[in-house]
């Protein structure tokens, strides 16, 4: 005959708490995985947005300081003429400079500001009408908002 008491094993209760103990290590890592996988995205977001103000920084400072037309307004970007014609924009969709909008990029928002600004030490600044500090702010989906700035003189 066996004795049955000399035998081991694991009871119904230590196995409901292995269980548990288990269950709340998983969704532990499950978290960290989680809040990881949703900030992912967060880097590309902003590195678009970034691409997005260059494009514009650069479009920009390519153009004449002083309009060739003599101060008239131009209708669309695609006319813009000189770095003063930028300041007009203001939360608009990114666009190409023909003003076609940019394929899935319509959830950001873009911003110009020119502003005429004397640099320097003081005292010795440069004269007044000679430099430019363009800003273009871009907003991104997530909320962020990307400033780059640039100082123009004419030169």
């Amino acid at each position: 005959m066996r004795n049955f008491s000399s035998q081991r094993g694991t009871t119904f209760v230590e196995l409901v708490i292995s269980i548990v103990v288990i269950s709340i290590a998983v969704t532990g890592v499950l978290l960290v995985i989680t809040r990881n996988t949703a900030s992912s995205a967060d880097p590309l977001v902003q590195h678009q947005a970034i691409a997005i103000a260059e494009a514009y920084l650069e479009e920009i400072l390519e153009k004449p300081f002083i309009d060739p037309n003599g101060g008239e307004p131009e209708a669309s970007r695609a006319l813009y003429d000189d770095i003063d014609d930028y300041d007009v924009i203001n939360n608009e969709t990114p666009t190409d400079q023909a003003g076609n909008v940019m394929n899935d990029l319509d959830s950001y928002s873009v911003s110009v500001d020119v502003v005429n600004e004397a640099v320097g030490p003081s005292g010795n600044q440069s004269p007044a009408g000679s430099t430019y500090r363009i800003t273009v702010t871009v907003t991104a989906p997530t909320g962020n908002v990307i400033p780059l700035s640039a100082y123009r003189t004419n030169f």
